[in-house]
């Protein structure tokens, strides 16, 4: 039986995306010793039968929590801000359990024993989107010379999720932390906590990010245990990736020019790269030059 698994969820839509994701973590000899497992939010039958001898399970994702139509409107694959809270449900026995959005792909082997070694003793390990080559992180509105109202993403989504002033203003200036990837043991306390305040989120306020919103307050008001890894583990500015000719790998684009582990392409500013495969980017090089070249995971 193996002890760790990673799991990942999609529908029909992000199948392709989903897959290479997979392939990208098989292409590593370490992975033999690590379960795959998927949750399926609307999978066409032939995509689950491709899947199915790739990986160790695929499970139909529910609702978790009880969420109105209205807000669902029919999209399923809303279930990933729900259902990723409740890993241990869906496959039970693993000791460590790490999530990976499937917009995202394994460039170093790492970045994943980072994560799993991160969430020992029962800690959350997470990597936040605060990072030396991310630039700002909080917005400002300025008024009356040198005041300004501060606005942050954990403040905005706290309060739009229902949550008290002083719960809100507790987490607004912290690190944001990146749920699409992080990992937890079966047994750490971190899950029932952040169910409850998933329910809050979800009664509230929107669907999409409920989940990011739930884990920060349960980080830093609950005060639960965290490891916080670096940026290069879960990478989301792919405009500022480096490209290192002499180890033909992706890296971070100041000094050391570390590996990057996993590449995320979150966010609107990547729409490009997820819906094409074959979108070419423009690449800088450590050495100075620039290039380009496809950033999806292609395998050959």
């Amino acid at each position: 039986m193996k002890e760790n698994v990673i799991i990942s969820l999609a529908d029909s839509n992000y199948f392709e995306l989903l897959d290479e994701l997979v392939e990208s973590i098989k292409i590593f000899k370490e992975s033999e010793k690590t379960a795959i497992c998927i949750l399926d939010a609307g999978l066409t039958e032939d995509q689950k039968r491709i899947l199915s001898k790739k990986v160790d399970e695929i499970k139909s994702a529910e609702w978790d929590i009880e969420v109105p139509d209205f807000k669902i409107k029919g999209k399923e694959w809303l279930k990933s801000q729900v259902s990723r809270a409740f890993l241990p449900k869906y496959f039970p026995n693993y000791k460590k359990y790490l999530w990976i959005d499937a917009d995202a792909w394994v460039n170093s082997w790492e970045a994943i024993e980072l994560y799993f070694k991160g969430c020992e003793n029962k800690k959350l390990s997470i990597s936040t989107t605060a990072d030396r080559a991310y630039g700002r992180v909080l917005r400002a509105e300025w008024f009356f010379g040198s005041f300004a109202r501060i606005k942050s993403q954990n403040y905005k989504h706290a309060k739009s999720s229902g949550f008290s002033e002083k719960i809100a203003r507790k987490v607004a200036l912290k690190p944001h932390l990146n749920i699409g990837a992080f990992a937890l043991e079966a047994e750490a306390p971190h899950w029932n906590i952040w169910q409850k305040n998933l329910k809050t989120a979800l009664k509230s306020g929107k669907i999409w990010g409920s989940e990011q919103i739930a884990m920060n307050i349960t980080i830093y008001n609950d005060e639960l245990d965290v490891e916080i890894l670096p940026a290069y583990c879960n990478w989301t500015l792919i405009e500022a990736l480096k490209f290192d000719k002499n180890k033909n790998t992706l890296v971070e684009p100041y000094l050391p020019n570390h590996q990057i582990g996993i590449v995320h392409f979150a966010g609107k500013n990547n729409d490009q790269i997820r819906n094409n495969k074959n979108f070419i980017s423009k690449v800088k090089t450590v050495d100075g030059d620039e290039i380009e070249m496809k950033l999806r995971f292609n395998k050959n």
